[in-house]
């Protein structure tokens, strides 16, 4: 089973279950000992949406014990309904209840990152906007989160504050002006010859008169701005740079948003505070 970031998603398993299984499963070790029980356990959704994580239930079963065999019945970004069983897990039960948890927890956060992503992106759908994540992820899990937006049907803003400059207000502040900002970033881009993306952010209509004078960016952000001012932005930034809105997105404007001909809108709330999925796992002996 090829997996995208394979390596780097094992460390994040590998830290989980040593954050949930410790010095071990005491409660498993007491009921069962050393009796090898061979199990099944069927995971069975019980809510609509879209399954995400798949690939890493089974590098947790596969982490915890090489001997489990994981099949998955559908792949990941499929839509599922209530009452459906979307794999199975099959080998010693002992082995199978100390990954329980958290295999589910990883199917359950990613499942309801992808519902949720997937709500807006179909919210949008037949405009040119396309939804996107931020930083606002649980911590450790980043690559998780992201992936799982992925999964939804949006795309990936910047992983880290390494592989992209956005110029924030509070950059701004510091600077003593967006100008300053943005000069500052140009010459720190050249002087080390770094291969980045710059974005600035912009309060209102008049930051973004002062970053088409000065220029250099590659995207400005919107930041809660109101309908009518992001229309008067789109129309004065007319494809010079790309354009992003943020702040107060809810699926009940996301679509007015995306009609104002922005390119991205970039949604907090996918990542920091998703509902997860709800599924169970079923062992049977």
């Amino acid at each position: 089973m090829g997996i995208k970031y394979e390596d780097e998603i094992v460390e994040i398993v590998k830290r989980a279950l040593v954050e949930d299984i410790g010095y071990g499963d005491i409660t498993t070790i007491s009921v069962i000992g050393d009796e090898y029980i061979e199990a099944s356990g069927e995971f069975l959704v019980k809510s609509d949406g879209i399954i995400a994580g798949l690939d890493v239930v089974w590098l947790v079963f596969k982490t915890i014990d090489p001997g489990l065999n994981f099949v998955p019945y559908v792949s990941d970004g499929d839509e599922v309904k209530n009452g459906d069983i979307v794999g199975v897990v099959s080998g010693d039960v002992r082995s199978i209840l100390s990954a329980e948890r958290t295999a589910l927890n990883f199917l359950q956060r990613m499942s309801g990152i992808a519902t949720l992503t997937n709500k807006f992106v179909k919210a949008v759908d037949g405009t040119k906007a396309k939804i996107t994540d931020t930083r606002k992820t649980a911590p450790g899990l980043r690559l998780i989160d992201k992936i799982a937006v992925e999964v939804g049907g949006g795309v990936n803003h910047r992983f880290g504050l390494y592989d992209m400059i956005l110029i924030k207000d509070n950059h701004i502040a510091v600077a003593g002006g967006i100008e300053k900002a943005i000069e500052r970033c140009l010459k720190y881009v050249k002087e080390k010859n770094v291969d980045v993306k710059i974005e600035v952010e912009a309060q209102n209509l008049d930051d973004v008169q002062k970053v088409l004078k000065i220029g250099g960016v590659d995207r400005i952000l919107l930041d809660n701005f109101k309908i009518d001012d992001l229309k008067k932005a789109v129309d004065l930034i007319s494809g010079k740079f790309e354009v992003e809105a943020s702040g107060g997105i809810t699926l009940e404007n996301v679509r007015q948003v995306a009609e104002t001909g922005v390119d991205y809108i970039s949604i907090g709330m996918l990542t920091h505070s998703p509902k997860a999925l709800d599924i169970s796992l079923e062992i049977k002996i």
